[in-house]
């Protein structure tokens, strides 16, 4: 099954059903195990038993500009390519997104308290993290503002390429500027500076925290397309009561007018 295929809403639903389960079923597992390794992970020599706040942290961070990344290619779907799910695959991540980054904001600041002295400091990485939560909080505000799907798709996929500026200055944040966070010690050009026993488990949860993704965006999706399904019914129904009523004022008018000629 090609993307033309599953430009067939129908065929997409079909294939949701199918994989979803299974989908399901790994995420599931890699968790447990994620999160068994997590928890039977060494201390670190500095950090102590905190260090395990990565676990959770990390994939949420990378998934966050991650999300970000896959609404800029349903974007470009949208204005450039017409694919037909491509708002709909855009509209289902902003909600995923924006609870990853929120996760990512959260246990950051609670790693951060015993790390820093300071759950917030207002440095590159965090201020650009936390200005791509209000991103994902506008597109979301945006596509229930407006009520036509065609024009919030528009109007959502611009701000998305707009947004997407932010997604290099988080990840060289700390290249360019001077912040509390470390450079990167997994995504680097010598290869991971991190120890096997911390990076087994974190590899696993990223690993873990992507399926999960996939499965809630995939279920998502689904239920955006038979949402707009039972927007076109019920539209189609209120059309055919309209276009019925006008018919009786039209039939009881020319009786009444057929009335008073007699």
């Amino acid at each position: 099954m090609t993307l033309v295929d599953l430009a067939n809403p129908t065929r997409f639903l079909t294939l949701a059903d199918r994989v979803l389960p299974w989908l399901m079923a790994s995420a599931a597992i890699l968790l447990t195990a994620g999160l068994y390794l997590s928890a039977s992970a060494p201390d670190d020599y500095q950090q102590g038993a905190t260090v395990k706040i990565m676990f959770v942290h990390v994939p949420n961070a990378w998934l966050s500009m991650s999300v970000w990344g896959v609404m800029s290619i349903a974007a470009l779907g949208t204005l450039v390519w017409r694919h037909p799910l491509a708002d709909v695959a855009a509209k289902a991540a902003a909600p995923i997104g924006a609870a990853f980054t929120f996760l990512a904001l959260v246990t950051g600041s609670l790693w951060g308290r015993p790390m820093w002295g300071t759950y917030w400091e207002w440095d590159a990485r965090l201020t650009s993290v936390l200005v791509l939560f209000l991103m994902y909080l506008g597109l979301i505000a945006l596509w229930r503002a407006v009520e036509d799907p065609s024009r919030a798709a528009r109007a959502a996929a611009i701000l998305t390429l707009v947004g997407a500026i932010n997604l290099p200055i988080i990840k060289f944040s700390v290249d360019w500027w001077n912040t509390l966070h470390q450079s990167a010690s997994v995504l680097r050009t010598g290869g991971p500076s991190m120890d096997r026993s911390f990076l087994i488990p974190l590899l696993i949860m990223a690993a873990a925290f992507s399926l999960l993704f996939v499965t809630l965006h995939l279920a998502a999706m689904r239920n955006e397309i038979l949402r707009r399904r039972v927007r076109s019914l019920q539209m189609m129904q209120a059309s055919r009561i309209t276009l019925s009523n006008d018919m009786d004022a039209g039939s009881r008018g020319q009786g009444a007018h057929k009335n008073g000629a007699a």
